[in-house]
């Protein structure tokens, strides 16, 4: 979150596993009641209705503005983020982004979107907000996290950002990002979420907990039995052993170039799969895209004195 000229610049990075800012994550799942529910730690309150923050999950969507779910959750991490600088009333001006290839399609679509409401009370977690949206600026999920260093790209690089719905593939030769050459693919960790539970049901009949699976892909281990745990470790391996495939298939050579990864499937590359780390760079900050995307609108705002 950076000021620039009395605004305050707020990167969002709209994830359907998580929604990250530069400097928290929470789920991307919504619940609404029309009467104040039981538990209301997590609680939104916008125009009479009541939102519980990181319930529930949200669904793989081609279009994020299908629904008022991600403006209740840029809500939400506006709210985060003033709370962070001990303010209730500001300026704001949001920073976020599309897959790379769906940004020229979807781009005004869905600044218009963050834009519904010029200005907007809410409440988030007992504390009362007044905010003016002042602009929005719509990024290239991925490219963003390291727009602010490309001159460390030398040579042939592939970036390849790795999310829960989507995986982005882009080339960066010399430090110059190639359009002709990014690929989006619906191929995000929410794919090995989705295996890793049928394996252990159709093995053992029994659901895998959430909290043991997310343990798993973040670090490899999980305190469980050992024959579930190797279950799991299997469909990791599938899936990453996936991700490599699909990059070879988009051309990806390691004798050639480069590689960084980004986003939070870079754990799985990280856990399951053996890798040259000499030519394969892995950015476990799971916020990096937001900080790009505040990084890049608050040099924007510079620029034209805003």
């Amino acid at each position: 979150m950076k000021n620039t000229n009395n605004t305050v610049v707020i990167g969002v990075d709209h994830g359907y596993e998580n929604i990250k800012t530069a400097h928290a994550i929470f789920k991307s799942g919504v619940m609404a009641f029309d009467a104040e529910p039981l538990f209301t730690h997590n609680m939104l309150v916008y125009e009479d209705r009541y939102y519980i923050i990181g319930e529930g999950h949200k669904e793989f969507a081609a279009n994020k503005a299908d629904d008022q779910d991600y403006y209740i959750l840029t809500l939400a991490a506006v709210g985060i983020e003033l709370h962070l600088r001990r303010v209730t009333s500001a300026r704001v001006h949001l920073a976020a982004g599309l897959p790379l290839t769906w940004v020229g399609e979807q781009k005004a679509a869905f600044k218009a979107y963050l834009l519904q409401n010029k200005e907007v009370d809410f409440s988030f977690r007992g504390e009362r907000y007044h905010v003016e949206f002042v602009g929005a600026d719509i990024y290239a999920q991925g490219f963003s996290a390291v727009a602010n260093e490309l001159q460390k790209f030398k040579g042939v690089n592939m970036l390849c950002d790795i999310g829960n719905g989507t995986m982005n593939i882009m080339y960066i030769i010399n430090g110059k990002p190639v359009m002709s050459k990014c690929f989006t693919e619906k191929y995000g960790t929410f794919q090995c979420s989705l295996a890793a539970r049928e394996m252990v049901l159709r093995k053992f009949g029994f659901t895998l907990n959430d909290a043991v699976l997310e343990e798993v892909l973040r670090t490899g281990e999980a305190d469980v039995g050992k024959d579930q745990l190797e279950v799991i470790q299997q469909a990791a391996t599938e899936y990453a052993d996936g991700i490599m495939r699909r990059l070879r298939e988009h051309e990806y050579n390691p004798e050639l170039m480069k590689l960084y990864v980004i986003g939070g499937g870079g754990c799985l590359i990280q856990n399951f799969t053996d890798y040259d780390p000499n030519r394969v760079t892995i950015n476990t900050d799971i916020c990096a895209t937001a900080k790009g995307y505040e990084l890049l609108a608050s040099k924007m705002l510079s620029r034209k004195g805003a």
